[in-house]
């Protein structure tokens, strides 16, 4: 039974910085975080591949975010930096089980979290 679990999210004023952690249990997985918004589709923000040695970033958030895993507890972060407002959404773990290429679609994950609320403003 995979399981993905999002925390860390909250309010914050622009430029300030949140750490959101995905707990990830059940098969190892490629793990990518999107974001979604009231009335704009769900938006690809990074992903990390199982053992950690590829990243990519939308890029909207490319100098901004880091994406991180440590694999002994089964966790996945994204270290968010100078926050503004139109980072302001739901953000949603995925994780896709496949060997090989990390994808940027979030049609091509299986597993989802339950998201969790990132809110920036002053």
């Amino acid at each position: 039974q995979v399981q993905l679990v999002e925390t860390g999210g909250g309010l914050v004023q622009p430029g300030g910085s949140l750490r959101l952690s995905c707990a990830a249990s059940g098969r190892t997985l490629n793990v990518a975080w999107f974001r979604q918004s009231p009335g704009k589709e769900r938006e690809f923000v990074s992903v990390i591949s199982w053992g950690g040695s590829r990243t990519t970033y939308g890029d909207s958030v490319k100098g901004r975010f880091t994406i991180s895993r440590d694999n002994a507890k089964n966790m996945v972060y994204l270290q968010m930096n100078s926050l503004q407002p139109e980072d302001t959404a739901i953000y949603y773990c995925a994780g896709d089980p496949r060997n090989g290429l990390i994808y940027l679609r979030p049609d091509e994950y299986t597993y989802w979290g339950q998201g969790t609320q990132v809110t920036v403003s002053s």
